[in-house]
């Protein structure tokens, strides 16, 4: 019952995305659009075969960069959320600052950041950190917010001290909320790699869009594309496997919901 309940959950994004293939398909089989413009989805996936060993290289240098960009952006928004969450006045003095990091767009960043550290790949990790910690930090407030006060306040009154809390009570509250910013980030991070990239470097899949642009390979070009949001959805499908792990008791709490 509860296979068949997930199957039929399924289905309309399956039927979503095999109608955006059918329509892709007869656009180029009626060349409603000229053939080097938009490659047909069977041109794509030669690309991607025929290029598949090449882009597993580039992906080793991009999948380095975001992972460490991504583990600094968790660094640092874990101890700005901690922070703030203490002390009511850093928060009124960096939540603002926080929102207007995330108006200044990438594109217009990551150039800064290659003229001041070269093109290896520390403009490429501090792209991707500051890209990254934004829905991380929100997310760890939120949940630190969430924590039940009556359930504090009985843990002042047997003792405990704010580390305690933190530890016991915060944290754990947090833990959910924490996992939603990071399977946004996740995304991010790959995204952000690949634009700092763009921009200088010498391998990478940022680097193989830009050579591929220059020669006009457009389906090499769509094939690095479906390859990249193959990789994002893997590592948003290792979030949630890991969330699991790392939460499972939410399983039972969903099960005592439903009953």
């Amino acid at each position: 019952m509860k296979k068949s309940r997930s199957i039929t959950s399924k289905l309309p994004g399956a039927a979503a995305i095999a109608g955006l293939l059918l329509v892709w398909h007869l656009v180029c089989t009626f060349g409603l659009v000229p053939q080097f413009m938009l490659p047909s989805p069977g041109q794509v996936l030669t690309a991607l075969w025929e290029e598949f060993p090449l882009l597993l290289q580039h992906a080793r240098i991009t999948l380095a960069e975001a992972a460490l960009g991504l583990g600094a952006g968790m660094a640092v928004a874990f101890v700005i959320a901690t922070l703030m969450d203490r002390f009511s006045i850093l928060y009124k003095a960096l939540y603002p600052l926080l929102i207007i990091t995330q108006t200044i767009p990438s594109v217009a960043i990551a150039p800064l950041l290659v003229l001041w550290m070269g093109f290896e790949m520390a403009p490429k990790i501090t792209l991707v950190a500051i890209t990254t910690f934004f829905p991380i930090t929100i997310g760890l407030l939120d949940g630190y917010a969430s924590a039940d006060r009556e359930a504090a306040q009985l843990l002042r009154s047997m003792g405990a001290g704010r580390a305690q809390i933190f530890w016991h009570l915060k944290l754990p509250s947090a833990l959910s909320h924490f996992f939603a910013g990071l399977r946004v980030s996740v995304s991010y991070a790959v995204v952000g790699a690949v634009i700092s990239e763009w921009l200088g470097g010498f391998e990478g899949l940022g680097v193989y869009m830009t050579r591929v642009k220059k020669a006009y390979a457009f389906d090499k070009m769509f094939a690095v594309i479906v390859f990249i949001t193959a990789v994002s959805l893997l590592l948003m499908l290792c979030v949630a496997l890991l969330r699991k792990v790392a939460m499972p008791w939410e399983k039972y709490e969903k099960l005592e919901r439903k009953d």
